[in-house]
Formats: C-alpha cells, sequence, structure tokens
C-alpha cells in the first residue's frame, strides 16, 4: 500500500567521516557523504537511444571551450552554465573520437563570473585561464601545476592598459584573443552591446604578462545590428580561417541574432580587412537559426585538421523557451566547405526544459520505481508545462529508465508533482503543484499496468498568497492518512491537515508559515524518513543552490522540525530532492530536478 512517498527508503545521515572514498572527480569524500553521479544506470529517450549523460542536470545557457587541459593531445571540454562554476568534462576518447565525461561542476573551485576562456595568454606553453573580475573586468589565473594536476592561482588581478588601468569589458559578453596581423602579439577584441568591437593591443609585458593598448571603439567599421528594429545586444564572438587563406574571419553571435553572422577577412596579414557587410552562416539546410545570442565555438572534433562548429545557444529575442532543452549545437564541416547540423543536444541527458520537479514512484504498478519529470515551460508546448514519464523497464537490482510518454494535464505552468495513495486503493495518484493556481489532484485510473491520470474535481487546494507551489504528501499525525506541506514563492511552507478518510481526502489548511521554517525563496519540500527513526522529516530544496534538512524531533502524531545544520547536498538552484531505494541491495539514493530542467542523483558511500 502507498501511503506516501517516503516510504520509498529510510536514509541516514550522520556526521563523522569514516575511511575515505573517492568522487568521480577524484575528490576524497567520507563515505556518510552524498557523491554525485552522472551515470549511475542507464536512461532511454523516446527512440529507445540511451542518454550520453543521463544525469547531468540540464542545460540552459552553455557557453563552451574545448582545450587539451591534461596534455594528452586530445580536446577537453569547459563548459559555464551558472554564474561562478566552471563544469569540466575529461575526453576519455581520442583526437579522432572524443568521449566526454562529466568530472566536476565547479572546476578547482574557481570563480569565474560570467564567462571564462582559456589561452597562452604570455606564450610560455602554459595555458592561463581569463575569466570574469566582477563586475565586468577581466582576472587572470595561471596554473601553476602540472597540466596533469593543475592549480590555477590568480596572477593578474585585472588586464589593464600601459598606464595600469584595469579594462573594462560588459560582463554579459565574452571577449575573444586573436594573433590577427600575424604579429605573434595578442589582439583583444571587445564586444559592446551596441553592436561595436573595441580593439585593444597588446604593446608590453608586465611581470610576465601582456598590457593592451586602446586602438578603437569602432573596429572595422563593424556594426551588428539586430533584426528586430535597430536593437543591439549581448553578444559572443570567434575567429576562424573559413576560407582557407590563412586569414581569420570572424564569427559574431548577438540577442538580437539568430543565426551566427559571418565577417570575411579579404586581406591577409598583416593587413586584415574585415570591413565587409555580415552574413548569416550558411547550411545546405539553409541559415543557422535559433532562439538568437549564439556563442560560437570552433573545435577540431575529429583530429583531421577540419574545424567543426559548436554552439552554446543561449537564447536571444526570438523565444528562447523553445530552445530550453536543444542548446548545444555540433555541426560538421564538409569538404564543401559548409557546416552540416550533426545534432542540437551535443551533452545529451534528461533534460526537459527549465526548472524540472521530480518525484519518484511505481506508477504501473510493478514493484519497480519509475520517474515522473514536471517543467515550467514545455519546450515543444510553450504554453503549458508538462508531465514526463520515465518508466523502469530494468530489474530491482539494475533499473533502466525509458522515456514512454509525455502528458499535459491542463494548459498551466509550473507541474510540480507529487505521488501517494490519496484515495485508499494501494494506487500512486497525483498532487500536482502549479505556479498560480495552487495544487491539483488527479486519480490513477489506468487500466493493466496502464499510466492515466483524471482530474478530482472536488479536491484542490488554494494558497493563501504566493505562487509556484510545490506539494509534499505525507502522514504527519499518525493517523494513516496523507496531509499536506506546500513551498511556495515566499520560501514559507503551508501546513495542510488531512481531515477526510482513506478513501476521500479532504485538506483544510492548520498553519500558513508551517512551523516558521524559512527556505529563502522557493520552497521545494519533500517529506521522507532521512534518519531511520520511523519520523518523517523535511527535505527543502529552493531557489539558491544547495538543500536544506529540518529533522523531526518530534512524535509520528505530533511532529517538531529542527534544521540541521550538519546536513550538506550540493544542489543546483530550484532543487527538490527526493530520496529513493532503487535498488534492491539497500543502496541510498537521492534525486533532485533542476533549474536547467535535467535531474541530478547523488549516492551514498556504503559504510
Amino acid at each position: 500500500m502507498i501511503r506516501s512517498t517516503a516510504w520509498l527508503v529510510a536514509l541516514v545521515v550522520t556526521g563523522g567521516l569514516i575511511g575515505c572514498a573517492t568522487t568521480p572527480s577524484g575528490e576524497p569524500v567520507g563515505p556518510d557523504e552524498w557523491v554525485r553521479d552522472v551515470y549511475p544506470f542507464a536512461v532511454l529517450d523516446e527512440d529507445g537511444e540511451p542518454y550520453e549523460h543521463p544525469f547531468l542536470g540540464g542545460l540552459v545557457v552553455p557557453r563552451p571551450q574545448f582545450v587539451d587541459l591534461d596534455g594528452d593531445g586530445d580536446p577537453d571540454l569547459f563548459l559555464q552554465e551558472r554564474s561562478g562554476e566552471l563544469i569540466y568534462f575529461e575526453n576519455v576518447g581520442t583526437p579522432e573520437e572524443p568521449d566526454f565525461r562529466w568530472r566536476t561542476d565547479r572546476f578547482e573551485d574557481l570563480e569565474v563570473g560570467e564567462w571564462f576562456k582559456f589561452i597562452d595568454l604570455n606564450r610560455d606553453g602554459r595555458l592561463e585561464l581569463l575569466s570574469e573580475l566582477p563586475f565586468s573586468y577581466m582576472r587572470v589565473y595561471r596554473n601553476e601545476g602540472t597540466p596533469e594536476a593543475p592549480r590555477f592561482e590568480v596572477v593578474v588581478d585585472s588586464i589593464r592598459t600601459p598606464e595600469g588601468r584595469p579594462i573594462f569589458s560588459d560582463r554579459q559578453n565574452i571577449p575573444h584573443l586573436a594573433d590577427l596581423d600575424c604579429n605573434g602579439r595578442w589582439d583583444l577584441f571587445l564586444g559592446r552591446v551596441d553592436g561595436m568591437i573595441t580593439h585593444y593591443r597588446e604593446v608590453e609585458t608586465e611581470h610576465e604578462f601582456p598590457r593592451f593598448e586602446h586602438v578603437t571603439d569602432r573596429f572595422e567599421n563593424i556594426e551588428i545590428i539586430g533584426q528586430i528594429g535597430t536593437l543591439h545586444g549581448a553578444n559572443a564572438m570567434s575567429f576562424i580561417d573559413m576560407t582557407g587563406d590563412g586569414a581569420l574571419d570572424l564569427l559574431w553571435g548577438d540577442f538580437f541574432e539568430p543565426s551566427v553572422l559571418l565577417i570575411e577577412n579579404t586581406g591577409g596579414c598583416p593587413d586584415y580587412d574585415l570591413d565587409n557587410p555580415p552574413e548569416p552562416l550558411f547550411t545546405p539546410d539553409g541559415n543557422i537559426s535559433t532562439s538568437g545570442h549564439n556563442v560560437p565555438v570552433p573545435a577540431d572534433l575529429s583530429g583531421d585538421g577540419q574545424m567543426d562548429l559548436i554552439l552554446g545557444v543561449l537564447g536571444g529575442a526570438f523565444n528562447p523557451n523553445r530552445t530550453a532543452s536543444n542548446n548545444l549545437h555540433h555541426y560538421t564541416r564538409g569538404n564543401d566547405g559548409l557546416f552540416r547540423k550533426v545534432t542540437e543536444r551535443f551533452l545529451n541527458g534528461i533534460d526537459v526544459g527549465t526548472e524540472s520537479i521530480i518525484d519518484v514512484v511505481d506508477l504501473n504498478g510493478n514493484g519497480l520505481l519509475d520517474l515522473a519529470v514536471g517543467n515550467k515551460i514545455d519546450p515543444v508546448h510553450n504554453r503549458t508545462g508538462r508531465l514526463y514519464l520515465f518508466m523502469n523497464e530494468g530489474t530491482a537490482s539494475e533499473p533502466r529508465f525509458q522515456l514512454t510518454d509525455s502528458l499535459t494535464l491542463e494548459t498551466i505552468y509550473h507541474y510540480a508533482p507529487v505521488f501517494g495513495d490519496l484515495y485508499g486503493d494501494g494506487r500512486a495518484h497525483l498532487a500536482l503543484g502549479t505556479w498560480n493556481d495552487g495544487v491539483h489532484f488527479y486519480r490513477n485510473v489506468g487500466a493493466d499496468g496502464a499510466v492515466a491520470f483524471e482530474r478530482d474535481p472536488d479536491l484542490e487546494v488554494s494558497l493563501t498568497r504566493g505562487s509556484h507551489a510545490v506539494p509534499a504528501l505525507g502522514d504527519l499525525t499518525g493517523n494513516g492518512l496523507l496531509d499536506l506541506v506546500v513551498g511556495k514563492s515566499s520560501g514559507r511552507l503551508s501546513y495542510y491537515r488531512n481531515v477526510g478518510t482513506a478513501e476521500r481526502p479532504e485538506f483544510e489548511l492548520e498553519s500558513d508559515d508551517f512551523f516558521e521554517i524559512d527556505a529563502g525563496r522557493r520552497s521545494a519540500p519533500y517529506l521522507a524518513d532521512m534518519t531511520g527513526d520511523g519520523l518523517l522529516d523535511l527535505l527543502i530544496g529552493r531557489e539558491e543552490a544547495g538543500a536544506l534538512l529540518y529533522r523531526n524531533v518530534g512524535t509520528a502524531e505530533e511532529p517538531a522540525f529542527e534544521l540541521d545544520e550538519s546536513f550538506r547536498l550540493d544542489t543546483h538552484p530550484l532543487s527538490r530532492p527526493v530520496p529513493a531505494g532503487l535498488t534492491e541491495d539497500g543502496r541510498r539514493h537521492l534525486l533532485t530536478g533542476t533549474a536547467g530542467g535535467g535531474i541530478l542523483y547523488f549516492g551514498r558511500i556504503p559504510r
């Protein structure tokens, strides 16, 4: 019988460290810590194809760069998705057949602001890391370690002019360096929100690092005007020899431009000439076209000396919701010089758009736990959220999930699902939080293992104030009935006691400030026994990264919750952690949705 999703597993969280183990990124941890894993078991898409990075967590604004950090001759991948964080994927394949594997979301815990760029700035054979120094300056990290064991430390607080003035670079734009005139010195290019490019030229060094002299704010008379009126916006650029003449041409992505613009260099070295009209980058299928603000990144991903093109689609003026899950495009270049699209999901993982909220529950009664994932706005059906069902087609010892269905239960945003036996028939019924219409309830009316939901027109819970309802179900009074705790935009919790019966729930508001718990903003609760004492504790996700655990120090009939300050779970923003026993071996698991529309998985190191 399903009484609450808390019945799935009893998890133990303790304070001390016992022994030592290693995370996928190679960092030592104690066995009682939650360890993230992107590849714990197989997940298949709707076509039966495996996701290569199933639990990456989703991408919305990916900004990539390929660089051989570890000196093994093949390109590794760095990617920024969130401010201040740098995601690292090691290439465990070859230059001809790369295989990128996630290692960490916070490479060396470096603070990189809003952008990053690896480059050998002082030409000593070691890569430096440039990043934004808040707000809108350029900081330099140097690798003081080795390629195999890098250790980056700040060496220049800000790139400066010969007079010592720090150079300002709009933080929403990604700067670029290239030796455009082939003189062995760097040229620095800063895109401006007015659609122009500021050009600086390296003229001297100070403590081994270059200083740059201002040349012009109207480089080559370039002025990018978007397709919408005369608007300009955030931008990104890159240089690539498109014509094979040895001269670097300019690729430009802009907030108000759905394509990537090519500005051809009709000069050479040292006499470049980019005073030419921009043209959308053409493919055999027509111009590249996305939701705008594309980050073009040339990279040789086949080891043949021919540049591929990776586009990070950040989403601009052309409905970014439609690219919320398909936003890292890969193009290969043919012998005719044209780029051809390979995929729109270069790092393919579970990704339903934005703000995924999950539950783990046996939906079809076969004894295996399935995944249900709601989203904020569906990338395909932009006027509503949807519920995605990943059914477990594996075994009790080895789960394997496949996306089998996506449901529009009603036209409303912010699907926040939680399941429980609300009607006393042993089935998993649905309580669905919404953006601005409280919590709706659905009976599971599927027959013979099928999953089908039917709205209960007589049962609904409205918030007294606020929005973004996220429900949690659990018996908090010891009477065998599922009560309801609802998170909301304020970060507070509302508690609704079930005053109905096992067959007919009825929820009555008892507190609009449950135990005066304040999670910050966008509280997202889940009820589960986290301590193994038979009492339901409160796990709470929130708008900021990291989750909270409130231990139940009361009784089954009269709960009382206290914050456990020792609990650590390194979630992305807008999480709602869900504990689950996915395997029969007693291993402990936690899964959560993310702001990026994916799922994170955490396991516990065994004692």
